[in-house]
């Protein structure tokens, strides 16, 4: 897991070793181990690395690496099928100097050019300069766990970085983008959804997940292209839940064995949740008669409501782990909150990412450079409540004989379930699941009173922004399209932006095993009630390993997560006082009415969708 960056330039004086240094000066943090920078012999491309050592500790897997002298790399994140990978190009001829990861893209790179992407398993983010083409090839992997930004001005340059102070390092202006900002104060919007390379700063993109770009240095001009996507709709309705089960455990075995590489010491964050339980138990069936203990790293908050503790204590009973705990509080996150919001850059959606911060800052205090993480299985499997409105809808239409004994199971499961209640049929809930069409223009309507009646916006603001809203579409009936929408347009990349900063931020690498491709690949080949059966969601995935997770876990009615005592410290004095502060920020910048400035705050949960305490709070960190 490293830090990236690079100049392609028209002008020879914009590239320089000390433009270089100071953009990977800015992401430091994301390589502690080394760094290196290196410009080709035109004096065009430089290219800068900031590494942190996974994999191959020598000098050997340094980088920029270069490679049968024609290719030159700068590489972000872990290729875990690297070794099945080089064991077949061996055969074919090619040579390694290293032990690293690093030099098995680039050999693949040359004997299949970009079709070499679609035989990683992995997480990258990656540039590679062909001299002999003159040409940069950059990739991203396909779900976005690694970032990519860059800047760009046809035939004149491209500048890129892991994240987006490289580019302010790199003299790009640190603009806020208002239109991004309206979305976020109206709809709580982190991710343009209908263009995800819109980011929060205007002259800063970001490549899409799933997709690379071809640069030619020449003349500076650049193409995109999509090289990955999923067929939702090839559904195999033969297979039985058995075959289903052996498969899934199959491939879910194959993926955390391999992201259990490494050269440095691995360990595990635990919420206590389904997901995080699993790998956990996984990783323990896999070190079953070894020495090796596994690290666990947890968030608790003895005395609220929806602390997990008990059920993180029910895997740490089960398994061979050595359990660490942290408890974040008010004050924390007051202390924390400007270097919180430098590493995350933009705008987060609750109280729930500095809970996610401190867990790595914990592994980091107890030297576990690498951990693995649960993240990623809810926007496949099924995972969140809100998911049984297209569950039921699909079933009416598609499966009208499962409905009525779905729905019954459901109720009945969930009728004294208080943290995740059952969907009450109202207006929304209607709306929705009838006329889905409906929600967006609705959105916007509400948003227009709201603002004649209770103005958030100024009015010069508003009348600005309003015409370019990006209220997004709303998906409605089969299941398989929802979980589509939600892996794909930009549900998950939030998630593993979270994710990535708060990691990168302490010197840690997350490596999520829920993200294998082909395991996502294969739930989406099964039906529906796959998926969700008996109330249940994640069936197939509690299902297939009932035998390996306590029973207290495996059948979790409840949804939580990462969910901290938000409200509570929404009404802590220093935090009102924080959020005051970024409210008088967004007034003078005419951003906010005179009646949202003086309005009293409201604090709330961070499970609530959109909470305006909060929104102005980050909203003020932009400035």
């Amino acid at each position: 897991m490293c830090g990236i960056a690079g100049i392609v330039s028209i002008d020879k004086n914009e590239v320089s070793v000390q433009r270089l240094k100071s953009m990977t000066d800015a992401v430091s943090h994301r390589g502690p181990d080394g760094e290196g920078q290196w410009i080709n012999e035109q004096e065009n491309v430089g290219l800068g690395h900031r590494r942190l050592s996974i994999i191959d500790l020598s000098c050997n897997a340094s980088q920029p690496m270069h490679y049968l002298n024609k290719y030159t790399i700068i590489f972000n994140g872990e290729i875990y099928n690297y070794i099945e990978l080089k064991e077949s190009l061996l055969k074919q001829g090619y040579q390694f100097r290293s032990e690293s990861d690093t030099e098995v893209i680039m050999a693949l790179y040359d004997k299949e050019k970009e079709n070499c992407l679609e035989l990683f398993d992995g997480m990258f983010s990656f540039v590679i300069y062909d001299k002999e083409s003159n040409e940069i090839f950059a990739a991203r992997d396909r779900f976005g766990e690694k970032p990519f930004f860059y800047a760009y001005k046809s035939g004149e340059y491209f500048l890129f970085g892991s994240e987006m102070k490289c580019l302010w390092a790199a003299g790009i202006p640190k603009e806020v983008n208002n239109r991004m900002l309206f979305m976020y104060l109206s709809y709580g919007e982190v991710q343009n959804p209908n263009d995800l390379s819109e980011t929060f700063f205007n002259h800063c993109y970001s490549l899409p997940h799933g997709h690379y770009l071809k640069l030619t240095v020449n003349d500076i001009t650049l193409s995109i292209t999509k090289y990955y996507q999923i067929n939702y709709k090839n559904i195999d309705y033969s297979i039985t839940e058995p075959d289903a089960q052996e498969r899934f455990r199959e491939l879910f075995y194959t993926s955390v064995k391999r992201r259990l590489r490494s050269d440095v010491t691995v360990g595990s964050s635990l919420s206590g949740g389904l997901d995080s339980s699993l790998v956990v138990c996984v990783i323990d069936k896999l070190k079953k008669n070894t020495l090796q203990l596994q690290n666990t790293f947890s968030a608790v908050f003895p005395g609220f409501a929806k602390d997990e503790r008990k059920y993180i204590d029910f895997i740490v009973a089960k398994t061979k782990v050595a359990p660490h705990f942290t408890t974040p509080d008010a004050n924390g996150i007051i202390n924390v909150m400007e270097k919180l919001f430098y590493h995350q850059e933009e705008p987060f959606g609750s109280a729930s990412i500095y809970i996610q911060y401190c867990v790595m800052q914990l592994a980091k205090e107890n030297k576990v450079t690498v951990l693995l993480d649960g993240q990623g299985a809810d926007e496949y499997l099924a995972g969140y409540h809100s998911y049984y409105t297209q569950f039921f809808n699909d079933l009416k239409i598609n499966f009208p004989g499962r409905y009525s004994a779905q729905h019954r199971e459901y109720k009945d499961l969930h009728r004294q379930n208080l943290i995740n209640p059952i969907m009450k049929k109202d207006l929304k809930y209607l709306i929705r699941s009838k006329i889905p069409g409906a929600v967006k223009p609705l959105k916007k309507i509400l948003n227009y009173y709201n603002h004649k009646t209770s103005p958030i916006f100024s009015s010069e603001f508003y009348d600005a922004y309003h015409a370019k809203d990006l209220v997004s579409e709303h998906h409605s009936g089969d299941l398989n399209g929802i979980l589509h929408q939600s892996i794909f347009n930009g549900g998950l990349q939030t998630l593993l932006r979270y994710a990535d900063r708060n990691s990168m931020a302490h010197s840690r690498e997350v490596r999520l095993p829920f993200l294998f491709h082909e395991l996502v690949e294969f739930v989406f080949t099964l039906p529906p009630y796959f998926k969700i059966n008996n109330g249940w969601t994640k069936w197939i995935m509690r299902s297939s390993f009932s035998d390996v997770l306590p029973k207290q876990i495996v059948w979790r009615k409840d949804k939580i997560g990462y969910e901290p005592p938000q409200k509570d410290w929404l009404e802590n004095q220093q935090v009102i006082e924080k959020i005051q502060e970024s409210k008088r920020k967004l007034f003078d910048q005419k951003i906010i009415s005179k009646k949202e400035f003086e309005s009293n705050l409201v604090s709330k949960e961070s499970s609530v969708q959109h909470n305006k305490s909060w929104s102005l709070l980050m909203a003020g960190q932009l400035f």
